[in-house]
């Protein structure tokens, strides 16, 4: 008898290795999966019960919230994805580091925008 383990894939064929390698990763990434879906909804409930102190970390909740509504789209809905697409490059451009919003909407923001949040026609400068 021996000390050293016996390498029990030695003595099987190759399909057979291959099958069980499979079944080793795909457990692995079953196992990645559910627990990164644990830390989305432990990330989602701090978002739900903690308030945003300030625009850039409004902003940081915004971005999720597109990231998660630009997943759902199929791919040929191109003109929401551009949407998407174009308002993280106002983050970024407002931010200067493409962290999030550095302030409050203007003054010229809020009147187009009106009382109500829906955009209002814009009645120039």
């Amino acid at each position: 008898m021996t000390d050293h383990p016996v390498d029990l894939d030695k003595h099987r064929g190759m399909a057979a290795q291959k099958a069980t390698d499979l079944r080793h990763a795909l457990a692995e990434v079953e196992s990645h999966v559910r627990e990164l879906r644990e830390r989305e909804a432990d990330l989602e409930n701090r978002m739900l019960t903690v308030p945003a102190a300030s625009w850039p970390e409004a902003a940081v909740k915004a971005r999720h919230l597109l990231n998660l509504y630009a997943a759902s789209l199929p791919a040929e809905d191109t003109r929401h994805r551009a949407l998407v697409a174009a308002l993280f490059d106002d983050f970024a451009r407002l931010s200067g580091d493409g962290g999030g919003e550095r302030g409050p909407p203007t003054s010229s923001t809020s009147a187009m925008l009106g009382a109500t949040g829906k955009q209002a026609a814009h009645r120039g400068p």
